[in-house]
C-alpha cells in the first residue's frame, strides 16, 4: 500500500511539473525576434509626430494638469482607476533613468506591440498594446524617434496599486492567451485604400476600441460588440456607440464625422465634451485625408444597435 501511495504521489508531482511547464510555455512573454526591428533605417520624426497625435500619447503620459508645450513632457503619474485596482501611468520621456531614454528600439517596440516590458516582463493591458499590436514597425520606429526629441523628465511615477491576484504579472500571460491578438477587430471590405487606412488608424494607433467597446469580467473586449459603446472608465455616464447603428452618430455622414474630428462641432452645432475633447484636439492635428479615412471606416463597420 505504501509503495502504491508513493507512486501516486510521484505521478502527481510529475504531472504538476509538466502542467506548470506547459502553462509557462503557453503564457510566457513573447517579444518579437530581434530581426523584426532590423533594416528600418533612421526614423522619420515628422511621421512620428503624426502617430504621436493619432495615439493621443499626451492624454495619459503628460503630467496631470499640464497645458500648452508642457504637455510634451511625458513625465507620467496619471492614476487610472479600474475594477482591478489603480494603475499609474509611467514616465516615457527620453530621460535615461526615469524614462525610456535608455531603451532600444526593440524594447520600445515590444512594449508597444507585444505588451512585453524592457526587462522581459508582461505589461498590464491598461497600456493599450492590444491595439498598438496592429502598428507597423516603421510607425513604431518613427514614433520612438519623435519621442526622443521631446524634453526629459526625472519624475519617477508611482507603481501600480493592485490587490491580489491582479498584482501577479504571470497571470497576464493567461489574459493574453485569451484576448491578445494582432488580427483585425472586424471583417470589412478593406479593398478601398481609404477604408483600409481608417481601419489601421482606428484599430491601431488610435486605439478607439479601448473606450468605445464593452468589456467582459476579465477585461477583454465583448465579442461582436466592436465600438458599440461602453461604461465610462472615469466612472460617470457612458462612452457612446460610434457604429452606423448608433441612434445619434449613426445618422452622421462621413463628412460630418471628419468635420467633427477637425473642428469639435457636431452637425447639430453642439461641441465636443468630456474626455473626447483631448481626443478631438489630437485628431485635428492629422492630415485631412486621415480624418476622412477614419470616417469612411466608421461608416463601413457592422452596425450595433
Amino acid at each position: 500500500m505504501g509503495q502504491r501511495l508513493r507512486k501516486l504521489v510521484s505521478s502527481l508531482v510529475v504531472f504538476g511539473v509538466v502542467a506548470a511547464a506547459a502553462g509557462w510555455f503557453l503564457t510566457k512573454p513573447e517579444p518579437w525576434p530581434a530581426s523584426h526591428w532590423d533594416g528600418l533605417g533612421a526614423p522619420d520624426p515628422a511621421n512620428g509626430s503624426l502617430i504621436f497625435s493619432a495615439g493621443g500619447c499626451v492624454s495619459c503620459h503628460a503630467t496631470p494638469g499640464a497645458s500648452g508645450d508642457a504637455k510634451l513632457v511625458l513625465a507620467g503619474g496619471l492614476p487610472l482607476k479600474s475594477p482591478f485596482g489603480t494603475f499609474h501611468v509611467p514616465n516615457i520621456s527620453p530621460d535615461e533613468t526615469a524614462g525610456i531614454g535608455g531603451w532600444t528600439l526593440a524594447q520600445f517596440g515590444d512594449a508597444m506591440t507585444r505588451g512585453v516590458g524592457s526587462k522581459g516582463e508582461h505589461l498590464y493591458p491598461s497600456f493599450p498594446y492590444g491595439s498598438y499590436a496592429r502598428m507597423t514597425a516603421k510607425d513604431v520606429n518613427d514614433l520612438f524617434g519623435y519621442i526622443k526629441t521631446l524634453p526629459k523628465s526625472a519624475n519617477v511615477a508611482a507603481g501600480h496599486d493592485l490587490p491580489f491576484p491582479f498584482n501577479i504579472r504571470l497571470s497576464l500571460g493567461g489574459w493574453k492567451l485569451l484576448f491578445f491578438t494582432d488580427k483585425p477587430r472586424v471583417t470589412i471590405d478593406a479593398s478601398d485604400p481609404k477604408i483600409a487606412r481608417g481601419q489601421y488608424l482606428v484599430e491601431g494607433p488610435g486605439h478607439c476600441g479601448e473606450c468605445h467597446t464593452p468589456r467582459n469580467a476579465l477585461g477583454g473586449f465583448e465579442a461582436g460588440l466592436w465600438l458599440a459603446g461602453a461604461p465610462n472608465p472615469e466612472g460617470e455616464g457612458r462612452i457612446p456607440n460610434i457604429t452606423p447603428g448608433s441612434k445619434s452618430i449613426g445618422a452622421w455622414s462621413a463628412g460630418d464625422i471628419a468635420s467633427y474630428l477637425e473642428t469639435g462641432f457636431t452637425p447639430e452645432f453642439d461641441s465636443v465634451g468630456g474626455s473626447m475633447v483631448e481626443v478631438q484636439q489630437n485628431m485635428a492635428k492629422l492630415p485631412a485625408a486621415d480624418r476622412e479615412a477614419i470616417a469612411a471606416y466608421l461608416k463601413a463597420i457592422p452596425a450595433q444597435e
